[in-house]
């Protein structure tokens, strides 16, 4: 079982923003046709005082990938050009340190990292 599942977790990547954490994985089926989930999850205080997480999914078939990436790009590019300000928009192009999520090695595996 354990071959299973090493075989269909391929790649992972987290990005940490806020109160809300997004995992970029990708998958592959038993016929090897590959796949991206988009994983958000936050993190919400309970009654109790303990916390749960609050998970957002989408699937992403490969013969999708084009079409999704030019349609965020496209959307990304409207908010730049007509949404934002010019101060904004340095902002988000200021140079910024590499992620340290790479640098941390980040293992799906690991229980403090799951979601």
């Amino acid at each position: 079982m354990e071959e299973r599942h090493d075989q269909e977790e391929i790649y992972s990547q987290r990005i940490k923003a806020g109160k809300r954490t997004y995992f970029f994985d990708v998958k592959a089926t038993r016929g090897q046709d590959y796949y991206l989930t988009i994983t958000e999850s936050k993190r919400k205080l309970r009654d109790d005082d303990t916390f749960s997480y609050e998970k957002h999914k989408i699937f992403l078939y490969k013969e999708d990938f084009l079409k999704f990436v030019d349609a965020l790009q496209d959307a990304v590019e409207y908010v730049r050009e007509e949404l934002l300000t010019p101060e904004e928009v340095a902002e988000l192009d200021r140079p910024r340190p590499a992620y340290e999520e790479r640098e941390a090695g980040f293992n799906p595996n690991r229980a403090d990292d799951n979601y």
